[in-house]
């Protein structure tokens, strides 16, 4: 049996809870207008994003005082009940369809995105099939065949939601798991160049996902349509300048810029609080990546190894992918900027999954 070594990495904790503070902060000041507008009452969705961030922390608490390994041992079961409840957005009267996605679960008291479970659920159910055996990477029908398998099923079900993105950033953390466990270099372009055949097919098969990948080369080509985020976001960030117009002055989230709590606050961080307010919130990012890997190194066995990992690619690339699109410097996903923009099923689950990243570094050498 493990024995804790030291306590956890504060200094990732401080760095998590900077970022969700940062986050109500935005939260609030993006969403009241439009929370204002849809609702009546201005502080509908901070008092919501205040509730899951309190969720999110006694999970975030728990889950850092959960032995790791337990996680290993209920990797298969994991995996089951994501598929059950991926299945359960079809089921009538339990899954929730908004603008013709079906991609939320009705609990009751609340509403779940299973899409969110799968990412860590496949994360930890991978970390576990190469931790077992670690020699299985090496044989490719073997070793990595039922991982892509089971990736496959689940990436396949989140993109009949439909939900592009999600799917492909759930196959990345797998791909970078698969990566850290050693997989050899002739299946990481094999499996490469399928998943990225995939991914182009999905989008031509979709007259809207082309027409969006389309309006990312050229926005102002159809600027009230498929280019009017993007033209939006870069009318947030670029007025911000170098100090911003101030905390709550942004003009953009009042009528123009589309999610501007969500998927695009970080261009009403930028416009409010200016370049020096994005390049923290950027810094924050990559201060996660250094400790998430630091831990990852110094971890104690190959499976903490390989789950620490994924815990910090799973919140990196999502981060990374959200800077892009606000940029405009990939096509528009969907995907929110982790820690930092309202959501509930999401925020508290990456919460939890920092749990299990602070329980991994009381274990790590020194």
């Amino acid at each position: 049996m493990r024995e804790k070594r030291h306590a956890p990495d504060y200094l990732l904790l401080a760095i998590v809870m900077a970022l969700i503070g940062m986050g109500v902060v935005m939260v609030f000041s993006a969403s009241t207008s439009v929370s204002h507008r849809l609702t009546g009452n201005p502080w509908f969705y901070i008092h919501k994003q205040l509730t899951w961030v309190f969720v999110g922390s006694i999970a975030m608490y728990f889950a850092s005082h959960i032995n790791y390994w337990k996680w290993q041992q209920l990797a298969d079961l994991g995996i089951i009940v994501t598929v059950l409840v991926l299945v359960m957005v079809w089921v009538p009267g339990l899954g929730i369809s908004v603008k013709g996605s079906s991609r939320w679960v009705d609990l009751g008291f609340t509403t779940m995105q299973p899409s969110e479970v799968a990412k860590v659920t496949l994360m930890v159910w991978s970390a576990n099939m190469l931790a077992t055996k670690p020699g299985r990477i090496k044989l490719f029908f073997k070793g990595t065949v039922p991982i892509l398998a089971v990736t496959g099923l689940i990436c396949g079900l989140v993109l009949l939601q439909p939900d592009l993105g999600t799917a492909v950033a759930i196959a990345w953390v797998v791909c970078v798991v698969l990566f850290a466990a050693g997989l050899p270099w002739g299946q990481i372009i094999a499996t490469g160049s399928v998943g990225l055949g995939a991914i182009a097919l999905a989008i031509l098969v979709a007259p809207y996902r082309m027409a969006r990948f389309m309006s990312f080369l050229d926005p102002w080509k159809d600027p009230s349509d498929t280019g009017y985020q993007i033209i939006q976001s870069l009318y947030a960030i670029g007025p911000g300048g170098l100090f911003g117009r101030g905390l709550g002055k942004s003009f953009q989230k009042q009528f123009f810029l589309p999610e501007p709590h969500n998927d695009f606050i970080f261009s009403v961080t930028a416009e409010e609080l200016g370049f020096i307010g994005g390049a923290a919130v950027m810094i924050l990012f990559l201060l996660i990546a250094i400790r998430g890997l630091r831990i990852a190194v110094r971890a104690p066995d190959r499976f903490s190894s390989l789950l620490a990992t994924g815990i910090t690619a799973m919140v990196v690339s999502q981060a990374i992918v959200n800077f892009a699109v606000v940029t405009g410097s990939m096509p528009v996903t969907g995907i929110p900027l982790p820690l930092v923009s309202y959501g509930g099923s999401s925020l508290s689950i990456i919460m939890g999954s920092f749990g299990v990243l602070l329980n991994i570094s009381k274990f790590c050498r020194e």
